[in-house]
């Protein structure tokens, strides 16, 4: 073994001193490097001798190889992780661009018709409860609102949002008097009315969140004997999907 004897004359040299024992010191400490390079098998070392492996020498330290395979299990994982994500990701996507939903609708103006002793146009009253007509549509993501019926009917199942204002204007002197209620499936959820002579002019918002079966319809009716006067267009009825889901 080389590094053994070259180990035991820089010994020897340190102990004689001077400048030429340096020079020599020099040419033996490469002799030992090329020595260390040149050699084949097994360096006994402890885990602790670990600067070898940053600076990732070949067989310069126990610690090395296993550092190194945890490095390229972390990478593996990263790279299975990233994989899923990516799919996950895809499938959201897919999921969601087909449920989209959102729709809002307003009264047209041709809806109200002035009626004996008054000077406004109104929609109502009449002897029964009538549907609705939200006619003029601005939004309709997933085709669920038909303007026709003034009802939309979930294209899927999930949880809703739904909400409606209710306008109303009379002259002077003149009754506010109104009801106007959301129905699902022909049953009643949330009304909003106003019966008074002491305001000319009243609006109200009701806002609801509700679990619905595909199929399941929902629609605004004004009661009967009531009345909504002089600017119907500010009667809107709208709704969204806030998640898809299974519900009994």
């Amino acid at each position: 073994m080389v590094v053994i004897p070259v180990l035991l004359l820089l010994g020897s040299l340190f102990l004689c001193g001077g400048v030429e024992a340096q020079t020599e010191t020099q040419t033996i400490g490469e002799m030992l490097k090329q020595a260390a390079l040149q050699w084949k098998g097994p360096v006994t070392c402890d885990k602790w001798d670990c600067n070898c492996t940053f600076k990732r020498q070949r067989g310069c330290c126990c610690a090395a190889n296993e550092m190194h395979e945890v490095e390229e299990d972390t990478f593996i994982t990263v790279k299975y992780l990233w994989h899923e994500i990516s799919r996950l990701n895809d499938r959201v996507n897919a999921v969601t661009d087909a449920i989209k939903v959102a729709f809002t609708a307003r009264m047209n103006t041709n809806v109200a018709t002035t009626i004996s002793g008054s000077a406004q146009p109104c929609f109502g009253p009449f002897n029964t409860n009538v549907p609705m007509p939200f006619s003029n549509v601005t939004l309709n993501n997933g085709n669920g609102y038909n303007a026709a019926l003034g009802a939309f009917t979930a294209p899927c199942s999930g949880v809703y949002v739904l909400s409606f204002t209710v306008y109303s204007s009379v002259e002077k002197g003149g009754r506010l008097y109104h009801k106007v209620q959301l129905m699902m499936n022909g049953k009643l959820v949330v009304s909003v009315w106003e019966n008074n002579r002491e305001d000319g002019e009243d609006s109200a918002t009701q806002v609801v969140t509700l679990k619905m079966q595909r199929g399941d319809q929902v629609y605004l009716e004004l009661m009967s004997g009531r009345k909504l006067c002089t600017s119907p267009q500010n009667n809107i009825f709208t709704g969204y999907m806030l998640y898809p889901g299974t519900y009994e």
